[in-house]
């Protein structure tokens, strides 16, 4: 069993963790330990701190201790802790905020509860409940910890059950808090903006509130909910590394304080974006964060992420071959003619390209950005035989079709505004703001969503659809459901995700042999709730390889590979030259490859390599998807990016090196392959050169081209 309730204390336990809680008084959990596995006798002291001047305290307990200098397992406002607190819950009868619940029970079991209307973790775990009481409002507090034994990752959440009389609402929800020692840390945090995602920041953690958020109804493009929490000397092999994600898509408040008495962490819906009126039998669900440490340092800590998005995250074709897409936004855009399709389809297939995507532009008055979204129905004029009989048509150029959609998102000028305008987030009286000619449905309306049920069921009913690609190209403004009750307005934002959610579960069912690949204008929502539904996302709108190195270099943080979709496009001419061609494909194996060019105009040559990029693809693509994955170059501070993958029992080993800008001086750098074996001898596939293992260890040496954009990939087998 990984979870130990004992009388004064509470154990968790993964293969490389340990979490310890304190039962001060034998009434209340205090956090004591979480890092590497340590024997009874080194556990610290609970630090029980008298009260300082200012320090409230219970009269009972006299001046023993306060909630001002108590690590807890979960912190309340409003009750003598004066730090980022982690619940406050607002009683509407007597207008109080303060917010206190007392310690009632602990139990475990295997495996875990359903979060109801929300994604979560699943796979073999065993779940921690903490049971939590207030006589004042007669509701109940449920802490849950969910432990992934095999991945050293502990998912948490809460459920808040209200069984009184009186009408509550939830003004702050953070689903996990943690409080740390003092000491030196660092906070490496994904930043970025549109077309310029997830680059990787590492910046000192000095004393005050530290707030990454999103305000916009998504996870964003600008802050990402991944971030780690690292001692200060830290490496990619060595050092402690704390990393905290978020299993949710919408706005979220990630709250780092240091303060007199060390770091509290918190992740969670916070306090901006978010309220919820619980009434008299009614309960609420926060959403899953979860959490992993390694005292190997930064890369470790990642590899744990990794392996856990994978098993348990990703939908069940995470381990399949993945298609080789050709898409046609950057080839036609909006200028979409059936015979152009099937031209571009059956040149694809020659490739050894296996599915082509039909991008916007196939449906109502959809002719631009400006109409018909929102209108699921193919326009009769592009496919005068009908939908079906175009998918039959290109399946029959010996490749796979797949399609684009937009279902949260509606056009002004579209016949389902005009039919039901009160269908749209929106402000009472006041104008909509439209952004790309956009409006957002109010999935927070049950109707709406059953209505894209239906439109999306009967557009494709019965027509052999290979993959989708779920766009969503708007945040919110003006974010108030018409469909919710004043009282309820707060929520507009939460229960627009479990609308969402409720759809992609829907989808799923409807369509379980297509694979869904997530976007957000690229990846403004790139998070762990998309990848609960979406195989894999689409990383960046931004498809220039010398952008696409930081933005998949900063995903690697917390995403495994096998989640960024990545394509070589003919971006300002990349196909057109041979070395360019050859380093986008480089980039691209960072993660599933696909293709994005107009096919019928590149040279024949063009098509010939990348059939041979295609077949090099899938010669490692297994490693690609399931492999583990070590940063050795940070491109923002080398000046290249390197990395390499290995399988689980170091036998193959794919290794890449990536450099945007020219380097006059031609600087050597060195590649420490330290997972390889000593003891084995490796071949590269390419040129068949043998190399130990005590040699790649040592290192390849890789001087630095003078020329700007080269990349060079090796790939070892053992032989």
């Amino acid at each position: 069993m990984s979870i130990s309730i004992l009388t004064d204390r509470i154990s968790i336990e993964t293969k490389n963790t340990l979490y310890v809680m304190q039962m001060l008084d034998g009434v209340l959990p205090i956090h004591l330990y979480y890092g590497k596995k340590i024997s009874e006798d080194q556990l610290p002291a609970i630090a029980i701190d008298k009260p300082r001047s200012f320090s409230p305290y219970f009269k009972i307990n006299g001046k023993k201790y306060s909630f001002d200098n108590l690590k807890q397992e979960i912190s309340f406002y409003g009750y003598g802790d004066f730090r980022a607190t982690a619940l406050r819950v607002l009683d509407i009868t007597s207008g109080s905020d303060v917010t206190n619940y007392k310690f009632n029970r602990a139990n475990s079991f295997s495996g875990r509860k359903e979060i109801l209307g929300l994604p979560y973790s699943e796979g073999k775990c065993e779940t921690l409940e903490l049971v939590y009481e207030d006589e004042v409002t007669q509701s109940e507090l449920y802490l849950y910890y969910t432990v992934f034994f095999d991945t050293d990752v502990i998912a948490r959440y809460f459920v808040l059950k209200n069984n009184g009389n009186k009408e509550l609402k939830i003004l702050k929800a953070m689903s996990l808090s943690l409080d740390l020692p003092d000491g030196e840390y660092d906070l490496i945090s994904l930043r970025g903006k549109y077309n310029y995602e997830r680059t990787a920041h590492r910046d000192p953690i000095y004393g005050g509130n530290h707030r990454i958020m999103s305000r916009r109804g998504s996870s964003s493009h600008h802050f990402n909910p991944f971030f780690m929490v690292v001692d200060r000397n830290a490496d990619e092999e060595t050092g402690d590394a704390y990393a905290f994600n978020f299993v949710y898509s919408g706005s979220f408040l990630d709250e780092i304080e240091l303060g007199q008495d060390g770091l509290r962490i918190m992740t969670g819906l916070g306090d901006e974006c978010f309220s919820y009126l619980l009434k008299q039998g009614e309960s609420f669900s926060s959403p899953e964060a979860v959490m992993t440490y390694s005292e190997k340092g930064i890369g470790q800590a990642s590899r744990n992420m990794h392996n856990f998005v994978r098993s348990s995250i990703l939908p069940d074709s995470r381990d399949k071959k993945r298609p080789i897409v050709l898409n046609s936004w950057e080839a036609v855009y909006f200028d979409i003619d059936q015979q152009v399709m099937l031209d571009f389809a059956e040149e694809a297939a020659k490739t050894g390209i296996d599915t082509f995507v039909m991008d916007d532009g196939w449906f109502g008055a959809r002719r631009n950005d400006k109409a018909g979204l929102g209108d699921w129905t193919p326009t009769p004029e592009l496919f005068p035989e009908g939908l079906a009989k175009f998918v039959e048509k290109v399946h029959s150029k010996g490749i796979n079709f797949g399609i684009w959609i937009e279902p949260e998102m509606v056009n002004p000028d579209s016949d389902l505004y005009r039919a039901h305008p009160e269908w749209v987030l929106r402000d009472g009286g006041r104008e909509p703001l439209l952004s790309r000619n956009q409006l957002v449905l109010d999935m927070a309306n049950p109707e709406v969503v059953e209505y894209l049920k239906k439109s999306l069921d009967k557009c494709f009913d019965g027509i052999d659809i290979n993959y989708f690609k779920w766009d969503m190209n708007r945040n919110m403004s003006n974010a108030i459901s018409p469909y919710l009750p004043v009282e309820r307005k707060g929520e507009t934002q939460y229960r627009y995700m479990l609308g969402v959610y409720d759809l992609f579960r829907w989808f799923k069912k409807r369509f379980p042999d297509a694979m869904l690949e997530n976007c957000s204008g690229g990846g403004g929502r790139y998070d762990l709730g998309m990848m609960k539904y979406s195989t894999q996302i689409w990383t960046s709108d931004n498809t220039e390889a010398k952008y696409r190195v930081h933005i998949q270099h900063g995903s690697s943080y917390g995403y495994p590979m096998s989640t960024m979709s990545c394509h070589v496009s003919n971006c300002h001419g990349q196909c057109e030259d041979e070395r360019m061609l050859d380093y986008c494909f480089r980039v691209a194996i960072n993660g599933p490859l696909g293709y994005e060019f107009n096919i019928l105009k590149v040279e024949p040559k063009v098509k010939d390599i990348i059939s041979k990029q295609i077949e090099e693809y899938r010669s490692y693509e297994k490693l690609i998807l399931n492999g583990d994955f070590y940063r050795l170059k940070n491109p923002t501070v080398d000046g290249c990016y390197a990395y390499y993958i290995t399988n689980s029992d170091q036998t193959e080993i794919l290794i890449a090196y990536l450099q945007n800008n020219s380097d006059p001086s031609e600087t050597e750098h060195i590649l420490k392959i330290f997972s390889a074996k000593a003891e084995l001898n490796y071949r590269n596939t390419v040129t068949n050169e043998i190399l130990s293992g005590a040699a790649l260890r040592a290192g390849i040496k890789v001087k630095a081209d003078t020329a700007e954009r080269y990349g060079i990939t090796w790939h070892f087998v053992a032989e």
